[in-house]
């Protein structure tokens, strides 16, 4: 038996492109497949990246769900990495691969519709908090530590309370 060849990088990133582009619109892969005139299967095998998009099924594609061409390739791997990457920063094809998933989508999507700056920032300072992540904010680090503690040490006091005596 052959052994199974990995995707290649291109491929794969090409492959999730198509897939958010087309979760994006809310479409479907069987959709996709009618307008292309393949199986929702070939649809799935091209945004795993297990077969190659010729060119003019990229371009009917494109025009399917509404992007340039050029749209799948952005942030795609490069073959030779040049230049200087912080350590633990996400590559555009890890980002990729994230906005490809739907938890991904709808984290944008509802993030988006948050109109407060101030709230989106705590959101962020949130979700970092919880990841473990340290904050890298011109903020003291010790102040908004103390402040989600004392919220903890509220919250958890408040459950603790009989229901008899009022909180305020």
């Amino acid at each position: 038996m052959a052994a199974t060849k990995a995707p290649n990088p291109t491929d794969r990133h090409v492959g999730n492109r198509v897939r958010m582009r087309r979760k994006m619109l809310t479409m479907s892969q069987d959709k996709l497949g009618d307008a292309l005139g393949v199986t929702f299967q070939q649809v799935q095998k091209y945004e795993k990246g297990a077969n190659r998009i010729g060119a003019s099924c990229l371009q009917q594609i494109s025009h399917i769900l509404q992007v340039p061409v050029a749209f799948f390739f952005e942030g795609a791997p490069t073959l030779h990495v040049s230049g200087y990457r912080a350590k633990g920063a996400p590559s555009p094809a890890d980002i990729s691969d994230f906005l490809a998933t739907s938890e991904g989508l709808s984290l944008v999507r509802a993030f988006n519709c948050i109109k407060q700056l101030k709230l989106r920032r705590r959101i962020v300072g949130l979700v970092e908090e919880i990841a473990g992540l340290q904050h890298h904010r011109s903020l003291p680090q010790s102040s908004s530590a103390s402040r989600f503690d004392r919220r903890r040490r509220q919250c958890a006091c408040r459950s603790a309370l009989p229901r008899s005596i009022p909180v305020r």
